[in-house]
């Protein structure tokens, strides 16, 4: 009986003792699962977010070479704006300009000759203020200084064509063809060397033409005109008032108009009737880039 109570109390004994060493071993393995379970997420939360660190780097660089490119002034460059579409032809036989399509007929242009003189500049600053439009015909000889040279940048930089009115203001009938090309190809030669680009209009001193001048001026693309009519060259309307009065009211305006004025102290005086008188009987001004350049023009 001693003996079989003792194998009973030994085989209880080590069912317990192996009950307690598998409840070890099971937990052991609960413990290593979690923790490899545990590491798993971690990996997999590393790499989420590893992934996810790194589209934020690549947004912050992409951020970052942005602003560099704006504090650097680095802009993507606008695409070229289109040339206007024509407004306004020439007509060669009368001077005036004819309207192109649906362009407002009753229209006229203002030219400036013999510029930049005494007054130009002011003369320009007074159109500028208007918003009036207009073309400045230059002389060689006004713009050989570096005083002249800035004076014909600033009123360029203000939005007005320059035009070549020659070197030195001569009768072109009266001079050799060699004398006829330096006269014109160096103001253009000038004016580019100043503004960056070449005049796109040429008029004659007292309106005399060449045959010569006339396919230069082609070959440079230059559009030639002379003008329907102008006043400030005579003695009687040498003053502010009688000549804004005569430009505005003489039976000579009509649709098309090509004004022509001076750098003179009397026009600049006369200046801003003259653009309001024309603007009250309802003349729009032209403006020159709305007006139609010859095929040889680039």
């Amino acid at each position: 009986m001693k003996i079989g109570r003792n194998w009973m109390l030994c085989a209880a004994l080590a069912a317990i003792l192996l009950g307690g060493c598998m409840g070890q071993e099971d937990a052991e393995d609960s413990g290593t699962n979690d923790a490899a379970n545990q590491q798993d997420e971690q990996i997999e939360e590393q790499e989420d977010s590893g992934g996810s660190e790194g589209n934020s780097t690549e947004s912050a660089d992409v951020a970052d070479e942005s602003d560099k490119g704006e504090e650097s002034g680095e802009k993507q460059e606008p695409a070229s704006a289109e040339p206007a579409e024509p407004l306004y032809e020439l007509n060669e036989a009368t001077w005036s300009f004819e309207p192109i399509g649906n362009a407002e007929p009753k229209a006229a242009l203002l030219t400036i000759d013999d510029a930049p003189d005494k007054h130009a500049l002011e003369m320009a600053k007074t159109l500028k203020e208007l918003e009036a439009p207009a073309i400045f015909f230059v002389n060689g000889h006004f713009i050989d200084t570096d005083e002249e040279k800035a004076v014909l940048k600033e009123i360029h930089e203000m939005g007005f064509p320059i035009g070549n009115h020659t070197m030195s203001h001569p009768n072109l009938q009266q001079i050799p063809e060699e004398a006829q090309r330096e006269e014109i190809l160096g103001v253009n030669e000038i004016v580019a060397q100043v503004t960056g680009e070449k005049p796109k209009f040429f008029r004659a001193p007292f309106g005399v033409n060449t045959d010569f001048t006339r396919q230069l001026a082609a070959e440079e693309g230059m559009l030639l005109m002379n003008w329907t009519y102008g006043y400030d060259w005579e003695p009687e309307y040498q003053n502010g008032e009688a000549l804004a009065d005569i430009m505005v009211n003489t039976e000579l305006l009509n649709n098309g108009a090509n004004l022509l004025m001076h750098d003179r102290e009397w026009t600049a005086a006369a200046l801003p009737k003259i653009v309001q008188g024309l603007r009250d009987k309802g003349y729009t001004l032209i403006d020159p880039v709305t007006i139609k350049m010859p095929e040889t023009a680039q």
